[in-house]
């Protein structure tokens, strides 16, 4: 099957996850691990996780995973919920974890974490409402289900080196803290992700805080924010327990969305992304139960 053969680097995804290594150890031009600093993740729940729509293909020769879609959905329709449990939340970043937070992530504790990245994904992980939607293109049985890693991720300790050929290529991916406006513009940032860009951008243009007492206001934010949270997460948990059936958006999302050239203006990051009614799927059609 064509599944099972790795393709060129021109037509492969932007990155391909090593069996069991970090998403963002880095690789040489062969996909050949260059080190390691992690330990390898022994999978703990039972595979696969989501067989009604995604399709998980081991290489054990090139030490690969590459994820593919089982079903067909229209644009921004639910692929999967990020409930908890399966999901729980992580004391630290790791390369199993996903950022949902200026300061917080998630373990995803399911076959989700073998979902590449790549400059032009399919798929989008929506962390406001705990959702993995389908990217603007659609998803038909087949495809490769791919995101944006710097769409939820700040910071990435090991960068790793783009492969795809697209001319969208981004080059190194280190997290959406090292990049330009343009290199974000045209893709899903979760709320998080722009409020940090903001926060970058202001420290940039020279508004940023340099007496005691605005750092002493700051540091109180944060830890509200911190606070803030904290209760989030307990909500989401006390949901996906009780209800078993996902978890309700008790994020706002209404800075999720996808990043424009008005969006990178001295005033900061404010433009909206899709609608409610385009994430519930009246805009988009039906969506798939996982």
């Amino acid at each position: 099957e064509h599944h099972q053969t790795r393709p060129t680097h021109r037509n492969s995804s932007l990155y391909e996850r090593p069996i069991n290594l970090p998403f963002n150890t880095t690789l040489c031009s062969h996909h050949v691990p260059i080190k390691q600093t992690m330990a390898p993740l022994t999978p703990h729940w039972q595979q696969p996780s989501h067989p009604a729509v995604q399709e998980v293909v081991i290489n054990e020769q090139e030490f690969t995973t590459k994820s593919y879609s089982k079903v067909t959905l229209p644009p921004f329709a639910v692929f999967a919920k990020l409930a908890f449990p399966p999901c729980t939340v992580a004391d630290e970043p790791t390369y199993a974890t996903v950022q949902m937070g200026p300061r917080s992530h998630f373990n995803l504790n399911s076959d989700l974490l073998y979902i590449n990245h790549s400059c032009e994904p399919s798929l989008i992980f929506d962390t406001g409402n705990m959702n993995v939607l389908v990217g603007p293109k659609g998803l038909k049985p087949g495809d490769e289900l791919t995101f944006f890693y710097p769409s939820t991720e700040w910071d990435m300790n090991q960068p790793f080196t783009c492969l795809c050929g697209h001319p969208t290529c981004r080059g190194t991916i280190s997290g959406a803290k090292d990049m330009t406006p343009q290199q974000l513009q045209g893709v899903w940032l979760n709320g998080h992700i722009r409020d940090l860009l903001d926060d970058r951008n202001r420290s940039t243009n020279g508004r940023h805080e340099s007496d005691a007492t605005a750092r002493a206001l700051k540091e109180a934010v944060l830890q509200a924010e911190k606070v803030v949270e904290a209760a989030r997460l307990a909500m989401r948990t006390y949901a996906g327990v009780s209800q078993k059936s996902g978890v309700a958006a008790v994020n706002s999302a209404k800075k999720n969305g996808f990043a424009a050239r008005e969006d990178f203006d001295v005033a900061g990051l404010s433009r909206r992304g899709p609608t409610s009614r385009e994430l519930s799927g009246e805009m988009g059609g039906d969506t798939v139960r996982v």
